[in-house]
């Protein structure tokens, strides 16, 4: 597994982590026994950024990965989680005293006295450009009660100015085959702010797993029921915002143009991991299974076209089916 420089850190974090929403709730019931594996198994790969934060089940996925975590010294996994979405998502509730005491409990949940990383949890606005904002953040550093802040962000435009702050970590933001917007701009500053990218959303909330349907159905507490147009939260974190049987065709079409043996999962999460600008993918994964399927991805960034799998290839195909399929409908608005 590539590891890969945490901005100005110091820290190195696996090219492929472990998104861990799954693990708290909105995609259906995950027990405690299976998340605890699932943790274990992308651990064993080498993954090592679990991305989370305080609200993904009230704090159990925090709580699950602080126990995990507890029970295996040295283990070098950098924890990012992510803090904003206790209150309604309104300027005035993004003051010191709240950011004190949503990190205060994460650290809590987390055990442990300084969190690794903390991201403001897809802000305003006028939260991102606010001078107030990173001052705040400032101050956490320096009383220890984190080591270092990014920002998750839902467009182009918030992540660009999260990258201009002088100590922004990393700005996490929707990217994958479905969604390229991130390509004209954000990762090329990033790049060259030396300000990580984390990769989130990468399998569009499962449609680029290739295992679905028209008859796939989902459960009443899973967001890709009750989200598909936005009804809960921002319609893009669902889909990554597009329409699913568009979606469906698209990864259909996406699927077909790979070697036999190669998944489109794998090649997906090995295709946004080998843009430069990013520094980690974090999919979700329910079981074992897929946790390390995840994992194995990361070795087609060192394999590529010796096992078949042509990147380049891969890539005028997924620039192709965006343009005439999907771009008109999806760019402009994140």
């Amino acid at each position: 597994m590539q590891q890969r420089a945490l901005g100005r850190t110091g820290r190195s974090v696996s090219a492929i982590g472990l998104g861990t929403w799954q693990l708290g709730a909105d995609w259906g019931a995950v027990s405690e026994e299976d998340a605890t594996a699932v943790l274990a198994a992308s651990a064993d790969e080498g993954v090592t950024l679990f991305d989370t934060a305080d609200v993904y089940g009230d704090g159990r996925s925090e709580s699950l990965i602080g126990r995990f975590l507890a029970n295996r010294p040295g283990h070098g996994i950098t924890v990012a989680t992510k803090m904003g979405r206790r209150l309604p998502q309104e300027p005035e509730n993004y003051t010191p005293e709240n950011f004190r005491a949503w990190t205060d409990r994460s650290r809590g949940n987390l055990g442990v006295a300084t969190l690794d990383l903390v991201q403001l949890h897809c802000p305003p606005t006028a939260v991102i450009e606010d001078d107030a904002t990173y001052d705040a953040l400032d101050a956490l550093v320096s009383e220890g009660a984190i080591a270092a802040y990014g920002v998750s962000v839902e467009t182009t435009a918030q992540a660009l100015a999260a990258i201009a702050r002088p100590n922004v970590t990393n700005v996490q933001i929707i990217f994958n085959p479905f969604r390229l917007k991130p390509l004209d701009e954000v990762l090329p500053a990033a790049e060259a702010a030396g300000v990580a990218v984390f990769a989130r959303v990468p399998l569009a909330s499962g449609l680029l797993s290739g295992t679905y349907s028209a008859q796939t159905t989902f459960a009443a507490d899973d967001h890709r029921s009750y989200n598909r147009h936005g009804e809960a939260f921002d319609r893009g974190e669902t889909f990554s915002g597009v329409d699913y049987e568009t979606g469906l065709a698209a990864a259909r079409e996406l699927a077909e143009a790979l070697p036999e043996g190669t998944s489109l999962p794998a090649a997906t999460l090995a295709w946004i991991a080998a843009q430069p600008g990013v520094t980690s993918v974090i999919p979700g994964a329910r079981n074992v299974r897929q946790a390390q399927a995840n994992a194995a991805a990361g070795g087609l960034l060192d394999a590529g076209a010796a096992d078949g799998f042509d990147l380049a290839a891969f890539d005028r195909v997924i620039r192709d089916v965006y343009d005439r399929d999907l771009s008109e409908s999806i760019h402009h608005l994140w």
